[in-house]
């Protein structure tokens, strides 16, 4: 499976010739299911680009998250992987995906599974481990992710990150991967961007985050409403907030709640109604953050600034962190509906927003 070399130089991996992504399409009679928000890309070219993004993968070792019918397998594999993983919920796959396997011998793995619940501290062998303080390991991860799946997956990829736990007992294994263009644009907003919001916070405070280029809808089958953004991430040797990924996702989802209205307004829903003004301005404060700002204008040292002055205070008061607004607004809800005996009452605007 690998073309003569001249003396003296190493033979590059090919594969043989197998059908093309269409014909294994027709092949196993695959189609692209709405519900699971499946989209195939042909294109071998931007399969590569994909992959280009990745950076040098020679014999590195590398997990695919849903390959489908192939596309970007094949193009991982012509980089000289050493190893690809591949995991895959959708069991119509698995039989194009052996195809190539059998087209690879000994460089494939197929997992039938989920990568929400997949373990992947488990997925690499042990020699690879590099501490965080050095290069990022010779792991790869890449995907063309269901919109569906991308958002939830990467802010658990993203908490994984936090507590150097999953794919990042590792060390600070790299991920390229698709997102609607949309969330790549929040992914990677700076302050004052309409785009700024929970998801670019989380994200870059752990992460390098680069938005690596747009491929259009049209070149996927069935073609999209919207455009896929690629985008890579490197883990960070030190997060921009050195606070637990609880406390961070507490506050950051907390501003952003309103996001259109001043910072302070989201800010409001960390503490109980009892004592709610004098516990935001003494956060405000001792963070100096101007609580006019609007949730997106506010900077990555503000966020954590606001999130020590959280913590402080959480530490004086423990009972502050399990306080959740809803279930504050849902009792309040419950008792008023127990004192208006003339149908249902209105519901107040913080409850309409949320």
């Amino acid at each position: 499976l690998c073309l003569m070399a001249a003396p003296g130089k190493v033979a590059a991996f090919r594969l043989p010739p197998l059908p093309t992504i269409g014909e294994i399409i027709r092949l196993f009679r695959l189609k692209a299911l709405k519900q699971l928000s499946q989209n195939f890309l042909l294109d071998l070219r931007l399969t590569d680009k994909i992959v280009k993004q990745a950076g040098e993968l020679k014999n590195a070792h590398v997990c695919e998250v849903g390959p489908g019918p192939g596309g970007i397998t094949r193009s991982i594999l012509s980089a000289g992987v050493e190893q690809l993983l591949l995991i895959e919920k959708d069991v119509r796959f698995i039989p194009g995906l052996q195809m190539l396997s059998e087209a690879a011998p000994g460089k494939v793995h197929i997992v039938h599974g989920d990568i929400l619940t997949y373990k992947m501290e488990k997925a690499f062998p042990k020699h690879l481990k590099k501490s965080w303080e050095d290069e990022p390991p010779n792991i790869h991860i890449i995907g063309n992710l269901p919109f569906s799946v991308s958002t939830p997956l990467i802010i658990k990829w993203l908490e994984n990150v936090s507590k150097r736990d999953g794919p990042f007992v590792y060390g600070r294994t790299q991920m390229t991967l698709t997102f609607q263009k949309e969330v790549g644009e929040r992914l990677t907003a700076n302050p004052g961007s309409k785009q700024r919001s929970r998801l670019s916070i989380m994200a870059q405070h752990l992460c390098t985050v680069e938005n690596c280029f747009v491929i259009p809808g049209q070149a996927f089958v069935p073609k999209p409403e919207v455009d896929v953004a690629v985008v890579h991430f490197t883990p960070l040797v030190q997060p921009k907030i050195q606070q637990p990924f609880e406390l961070v996702e507490k506050v950051v989802q907390s501003v952003f709640q309103f996001r259109r209205k001043y910072c302070f307004r989201g800010i409001e829903t960390l503490f109980p109604e009892n004592g709610r003004l004098k516990r935001t301005e003494q956060l405000m404060m001792t963070a100096n953050v101007d609580p006019t700002l609007r949730p997106f204008q506010l900077s990555m040292s503000q966020f954590r600034n606001l999130c020590n002055a959280y913590r402080k205070m959480c530490d004086e008061d423990p009972s502050l962190f399990v306080f959740s607004y809803r279930e504050e607004l849902r009792q309040k809800k419950i008792t008023r509906n127990l004192l208006e005996s003339t149908g249902q009452p209105e519901q107040t605007e913080e409850e309409n927003q949320l």
